[in-house]
């Protein structure tokens, strides 16, 4: 990267620099549909062009420290723009855009040496557009792993029904990953309440088989250990007639078919015998 004709361009792109900015600021803004804005764009990839020319004019290679502060800077671009939305291919045509810049700007004559430069300036940069993207993808991976993450803790809420009954009302299908949650949190709420009473209500599950049952046990065994009692509420006809079919035996745990029925069966072994002067 030491060769004069890289030296001449990068002269000529800090000569222009303004320029190129103005130039790449509009090509990205044209591509954005407005979801950012120009003064926006210019903060973002000032920056990453004075941070190539000062890797370029230090002669350092690809891979060295030079271009560190260039990926770095990159490497942020890319997080802001997975969470802003953008896809890949708009967000490496970024950095993609800078030689259309770079020409327009006149930075590069028609001189056969400073056409060689180009094309190797045009390999770095392709090197860095391609860096934009992986880094895109794993951010926007990360993303989207966070946003499941949050999904699944917002659908296994446990809920506290009367003083020492909670209820985890479940909907839809219940798996290895989200029955540790239901057991994480129902174990800290048992513990935060000190409850000793617990309905796992399956009203909203679709289906029960056999995996579906060893998860609910699992989670009642959890339970118990923390010294609560569990109730299985929500058993519908088709569902009851699917466990009896699947030979599936949920021993001593109480099992009701509706919440509202263990409701009543928890607030009688809690010990409350009337509510609103009706008898439990």
């Amino acid at each position: 990267m030491t060769e004069p004709g890289i030296q001449r361009i990068t002269e000529a792109i800090q000569q222009r620099r303004a320029e190129v900015v103005a130039n790449w600021v509009a090509t990205v803004a044209g591509s954005s549909r407005g979801r950012i804005t120009e003064s926006e764009l210019t903060a973002e990839l000032s920056p990453i062009l004075d941070a190539v020319i000062a890797a370029l004019t230090s002669g350092a290679q690809r891979s060295g420290e030079a271009f560190g502060e260039v990926r770095a800077l990159l490497a942020e671009l890319s997080r802001s723009r997975a969470r802003q939305g953008f896809s890949p291919t708009e967000t490496a045509t970024s950095v993609f855009a800078l030689k259309q810049a770079i020409l327009d700007a006149g930075a590069s004559s028609t001189d056969p040496e400073n056409l060689l430069a180009y094309l190797e300036l045009s390999r770095v940069l392709d090197d860095l557009a391609l860096f934009t993207f992986e880094t895109y993808a794993e951010a926007r991976d990360r993303i989207i792993t966070e946003q499941a993450e949050e999904m699944l803790e917002l659908s296994t809420p446990v809920v506290k029904l009367w003083d020492g009954i909670v209820a985890v009302p479940l909907v839809g299908t219940l798996d290895s990953a989200r029955t540790q949650v239901v057991t994480e949190k129902l174990l800290q709420t048992l513990v935060d309440t000190g409850s000793e009473h617990a309905i796992i209500d399956i009203t909203g599950v679709p289906a029960v088989d056999t995996q579906v049952a060893q998860h609910l046990l699992k989670t009642v065994v959890a339970a118990r250990l923390m010294g609560a009692d569990c109730i299985i509420s929500g058993i519908r006809p088709q569902i009851a007639q699917t466990i009896v079919a699947l030979g599936i035996e949920f021993g001593d745990i109480a099992t009701k078919a509706s919440l509202a029925d263990a409701l009543v069966l928890a607030l009688r072994k809690s010990g409350v015998t009337s509510l609103d002067n009706q008898v439990v």
